[in-house]
Formats: structure tokens, C-alpha cells, sequence
């Protein structure tokens, strides 16, 4: 028989695992909890199948439960299930959040079930587009054995690649994302503001932005961070690097503070293209 699946929060990540699971991992979507039934149903209709409940009470049980809700609520999710009685030890419970570990889900475990975290390491700004597109997305792993033996082939299932960590390292391995990800993009948002203070139109300057992010992440990837590294710090330029940031902090303070914030870790990453 195909194991069924509830989902709780069918946001961007719940549904792109809930259409994903359901289309090649063999899992029956049952029952998705959202915070409204509009959003239930708007979720519905991407993943495909499934039944819009308007809370735990008409919730089936199911032998699979997919928390994809906002960090603060985790918690609060596993305990509601238990108090629920939807939990028992044939039960996998697992959550999405890259910041959090399993043991948010303690009072599932206490219930009985197989508690993990699952976390994809993938934008989900635009859900079609990586439901359609996958494969070889890692996905980090780490809770009970038993939790593991069943999403492990589930990822692999839908192309995904499974990365086992450590729960104690979780918030350092998430916080390594953040950097790689969304902090890119405040960068690139002081980039084009910077172009724009500059006096350059926003189409322009995107122009202009497009070339440098592209081939300096290539060279990142392709050569290591030290050897990518050019401009004034690298040269050892600091009058001009002086110069840049006078002109920031006049202009706009917390573009002037992050410039700051990035010179002496630029410099050591100099240093060690000195020495490469």
C-alpha cells in the first residue's frame, strides 16, 4: 500500500513536496492544513491531489506528516498532533526549517513517531519552476534512523541528493546558507542602489551588475574564493578603498557600515591569495 502523506503549511516548500512526493515518490497526498482554505486549495490545485482541511480535527491519520510552516510554529505543530492522537510509533514526523533540528520536534517523538528534518538547499521564490526542475538538489538530512529510512529513498526519488548532518551543526550549516543566498541578495540590492546614488538608470545598472555577479560567482566556483578576488583590496588599494567608503557613509550609513564590515574579512581573503 502507498504510504499517506498530511501536510501542515503547503506554502512554496510544502507544495513543491507535496506535488513532488505525490507525481514520483509513491506518496498518497491526504490531507493539507493551511491558514486559510483559499491557500488549502491553491495548493491543492499545484500539487494535484489532496484534501483542504480547516484544521487538526478533520485531519486523517496519516503515515506521513509534513511540517512546512514558519520556524516559531513547529513546536506548537508537533504538540497539536500528539494532543490529537494522529501520532503513534509507525509514525514519521518532519519539518523543512534549515535554522531548526528535530529535536522541534520533541513532542512528537514523545508521542511515539520518527522525528527528522528535511531541508532542500534551493530558493523557492518561484515553486513551478523548482518542482519542474530538481534534480540533484540537496537536501540535508539528520533525526531518527527510522525517520531516515523513509525519506531518504523518497528524496532520491525525486532527484533530489540526500546529505546526512549532524543536528548540533544545524544552525551553523543553515547559517552558511543564509550567507550563500540571501545575503547575495542584499548585496546585490546595495549594488544597484549604489549604481543607482551614482546617478545610473535601474535597467542600466542591472546591465552593468549582471556580468561582474555572473562571472565572479563562476570564478568562485570554478577557482575558490581567494583566487577570485579582485578590485582595490586585493591590490592592496586602501586609499581608494578609504575614498569608497567616505562616500557611502555620506550617501546612505548602513551601506557605509556594510562596506566597512566587509574590509578586514576581504583583506584576510587577500591575504590568502597572496599566498596562494
Amino acid at each position: 500500500m502507498q504510504q499517506t502523506l498530511n501536510i501542515i503549511g503547503a506554502g512554496h516548500v510544502g507544495r513543491v513536496f507535496g506535488r513532488l512526493f505525490s507525481l514520483q515518490a509513491g506518496l498518497t497526498v491526504q490531507d493539507v492544513l493551511n491558514r486559510s482554505q483559499a491557500s488549502a486549495e491553491a495548493a491543492l490545485a499545484f500539487i494535484g491531489s489532496g484534501r483542504a482541511v480547516a484544521d487538526m480535527h478533520a485531519m486523517r491519520r496519516a503515515d506521513i506528516y509534513l511540517l512546512a510552516v514558519s520556524d516559531d510554529q513547529i513546536e506548537h505543530c508537533a504538540g497539536k498532533l500528539a494532543q490529537h492522537g494522529l501520532l503513534d510509533a509507525a509514525t514519521v514526523v518532519f519539518h523543512c526549517s534549515g535554522a531548526l533540528s528535530s529535536q522541534a520536534l520533541a513532542a512528537a517523538a514523545a508521542a511515539g513517531a520518527a522525528c527528522a528534518s528535511l531541508h532542500p538547499v534551493r530558493s523557492f521564490a518561484d515553486p513551478a519552476r523548482v518542482a519542474s526542475d530538481f534534480d540533484a538538489t540537496f537536501c540535508s538530512l539528520e533525526g531518527d534512523a527510522r525517520a531516515l529510512a523513509v525519506l531518504q529513498p523518497a528524496v532520491l526519488a525525486i532527484g533530489g541528493r540526500a546529505l546526512t548532518i549532524d543536528a548540533s551543526s544545524k544552525t551553523l550549516y543553515h547559517a552558511a546558507s543564509v550567507f550563500a543566498s540571501n545575503y547575495l541578495s542584499s548585496l546585490a540590492d546595495v549594488a544597484l542602489r549604489t549604481y543607482a546614488a551614482a546617478g545610473i538608470e535601474p535597467a542600466l545598472a542591472a546591465e552593468l551588475a549582471a556580468p561582474l555577479m555572473r562571472e565572479t560567482l563562476d570564478n568562485i566556483l570554478r577557482l575558490g574564493p581567494a583566487a577570485a578576488l579582485s578590485g582595490p583590496i586585493a591590490r592592496g588599494d586602501f586609499k581608494t578603498v578609504a575614498r569608497q567608503q567616505a562616500a557611502l557613509s555620506a550617501w546612505d550609513s548602513e551601506a557605509g557600515a556594510l562596506y566597512q564590515a566587509f574590509v578586514a574579512p576581504t583583506a584576510a581573503l587577500a591575504r590568502r591569495k597572496a599566498a596562494l
